[in-house]
């Protein structure tokens, strides 16, 4: 009771108060999601998503050189194809977007670890993740058929170098059939880090822009997950753990804190948090119409994403934030 009890006593000074903090962020929880596109000499800021880059892979290379330099130790790849098929055939090319990047950011810079995205929504003409049909007349993405492919993406990916595979489809059983394709080609000892629960968010809004992945019917809520179920969200966790997930995301993050702290105390795995798009693209916003303070919100949001949970933090803010963190 007070005035026994004085809890200011452990704030008032600034260097005991950075001594008893309960959560610390660091550089080597951070990914930084970058964008390859095709050609060479290019780099495209990307208007709905400030200071994010359009890159061919040459200029991706050097920036992720810069990214590795400040400390950061690992990158998320997404791809835009040169073109576009119903089944997304560019996700498994060889010579696919993604594939040729990785490939060359392993050649630069070995130590940087890769993580692959594994969609198909950036490769299909119709912008969903998976094989269409029609059946009855009604228009859907097929679960099964889509598995073959995610499979042989993924393993496209681990032949060009990629350290992660990433899968962010949402279709039941991926994280079996990717493990299985992967194992078969030899590649045991790649880790999977599931997108485990993806909810059919807003805040998605600005990367759907920069990866011209937005359906061109309908919408993603058919398999990408309700934002009201939690208790589903933690069975989703549930069954990509038992099929040999290795590490498990919530995506987006901030909106889904709560998620993420029941998956903490549930699953021993390490686990991931996405600080997606749109969640990025609302702090730069208000900052330069001079509402927020972005360094401080940036490090606020991402401290409280780290106190939630995540062992991870996949992030646009990566680079701005990792001078600030030891």
């Amino acid at each position: 009771m007070f005035p026994t009890h004085r809890p200011r006593r452990l704030r008032q000074n600034p260097v005991l108060r950075a001594m008893v903090r309960e959560h610390r962020l660091s550089r080597a929880a951070l990914i930084q999601p970058l964008f390859v596109v095709p050609g060479s000499g290019v780099r495209q800021e990307i208007a709905s998503l400030p200071e994010q880059f359009h890159l061919s892979v040459d200029k991706l290379v050097e920036e992720a050189r810069a990214i590795a330099d400040l400390g950061i130790p690992a990158v998320l790849l997404f791809g835009i194809p040169e073109s576009k098929d119903e089944v997304g055939s560019g996700a498994w090319a060889a010579d696919g977007i993604v594939q040729r990047a990785a490939r060359a950011l392993k050649r630069a810079l070995p130590e940087l670890q890769v993580v692959a995205d594994l969609c198909l929504c950036e490769y299909t003409s119709h912008g969903h993740c998976g094989v269409v049909e029609t059946r009855g007349g009604q228009v859907e993405v097929v679960n099964d058929a889509t598995l073959e492919l995610l499979a042989r993406a993924a393993v496209a990916q681990a032949e060009s170098g990629a350290d992660v595979i990433a899968p962010s489809d949402m279709m039941d059983g991926r994280v079996a059939a990717i493990r299985r394709g992967l194992d078969e080609a030899g590649f045991t000892g790649l880790p999977i880090l599931s997108y485990a629960a993806k909810f059919a968010s807003a805040y998605y809004g600005p990367f759907r822009e920069a990866a011209g992945s937005a359906p061109q019917f309908g919408d993603r809520g058919g398999y990408q997950m309700d934002p009201a179920n939690g208790r589903e969200a933690l069975r989703e966790m549930e069954l990509d753990f038992e099929e040999g997930a290795d590490m498990l995301m919530v995506k987006p993050a901030l909106p889904y804190l709560d998620i993420l702290r029941q998956a903490r105390d549930r699953f021993p795995v390490p686990l991931a948090a996405y600080q997606v798009s749109g969640e990025y693209a609302q702090i730069v916003a208000a900052a330069r119409a001079g509402w927020l303070e972005q360094e401080r919100t940036m490090l606020e949001t991402l401290t409280s994403i780290r106190r939630a949970g995540a062992d991870l933090i996949i992030t646009y803010f990566a680079r701005a934030a990792a001078p600030r963190l030891g």
